[in-house]
């Protein structure tokens, strides 16, 4: 048997030793401050697991996770099935195509912050161009966390809608035309060509998008804490920030993590559980030429 080359471990290690030190070694440290009070003098004092008891007995940290759920679902029931509209709808030849792309990448070129601040002024009752338009209906974000609901969500879509049409996009274009030729020699419909063509061409770059989009939205903080300084709604990172002491701010910090990535191995098993399966794209594809 022919030995395998070791080697390329050399080009990888550079790459490791980076993510130690910017991802492990501050994780590491935010797990031992969360078994630590720290005193007025600065000193460490060892308290086990305290913290993450009062945390998980915190009913401000479940209402703020309640929060953050809501927000996510209702991120991705608009922003998946819009962006795949857009996208459907986007041109696939001529001088449209690069149009469209410019177009659709400009939101995602503006920092967080200045979104946060774009919608903010532009929400205000009293100089916004929406809050003014929408002012006689009751509409308030600073005083009514329905509004402040509204705004953040049409804020959110806005911003991150892009992304979505654009990997959806590159799903679209990757598809032969010779899908589309016996689909019209078959007589198929508009849905047919979606359901059995379009769609499991899409699958993997929608799943890209569906992850991608729910942890950016659940881990939102800069765009409300720009519109509503802390105010409501309460997302788990504004609380996270509003909380004084370090010890439990940095067990609150390990357990909206494994939220996070437990929420996140979830999403992607369930996405991708019949990937593995042997002639599951065989079957796809079969599906495709017999629409």
């Amino acid at each position: 048997m022919k030995p395998v080359n070791q080697k390329a471990w050399l080009l990888v290690a550079p790459v490791l030793l980076l993510v130690a030190i910017s991802a492990i070694i501050p994780l590491m440290t935010v797990v031992n401050y969360s078994v630590q009070y720290v005193g007025s003098t600065g000193r460490f004092s060892w308290v086990g697991d305290e913290w993450y008891r009062e945390v998980l007995h915190d009913e401000k940290f479940w209402n703020a996770l309640w929060r953050n759920l809501v927000f996510s679902g209702l991120i991705l029931a608009i922003q998946i099935p819009l962006g795949v509209l857009i996208a459907l709808n986007m041109p696939r030849k001529g001088w449209g195509v690069p149009a469209c792309l410019v177009l659709m990448a400009l939101p995602l070129l503006i920092p967080w912050y200045v979104v946060g601040m774009i919608w903010q002024m532009f929400g205000r009752v009293d100089i916004g161009l929406m809050g003014v338009m929408l002012r006689d209906f009751g509409y308030n974000y600073e005083g009514d966390p329905m509004d402040a609901w509204f705004t953040l969500i049409l804020m959110d879509v806005w911003h991150w809608t892009s992304l979505v049409a654009l990997l959806a996009y590159a799903g679209l274009v990757s598809i032969p035309d010779a899908y589309y030729q016996a689909a019209r020699i078959d007589g198929a419909s508009k849905w047919s060509v979606f359901r059995y063509i379009q769609l499991p061409r899409m699958a993997r770059v929608l799943t890209i998008a569906i992850l991608l989009r729910f942890m950016d939205s659940f881990m939102i903080f800069t765009e409300p804490f720009a519109v509503i300084a802390g105010g409501d709604p309460v997302f788990l990172s504004t609380e996270l920030k509003q909380t004084v002491e370090l010890g439990k701010k940095a067990a609150m910090s390990i357990i909206y993590f494994l939220i996070i990535l437990a929420l996140c191995w979830v999403f992607y098993a369930v996405m991708t559980r019949n990937d593995g399966e042997p002639g599951a794209a065989d079957q796809k594809q079969t599906k495709g030429g017999g629409a």
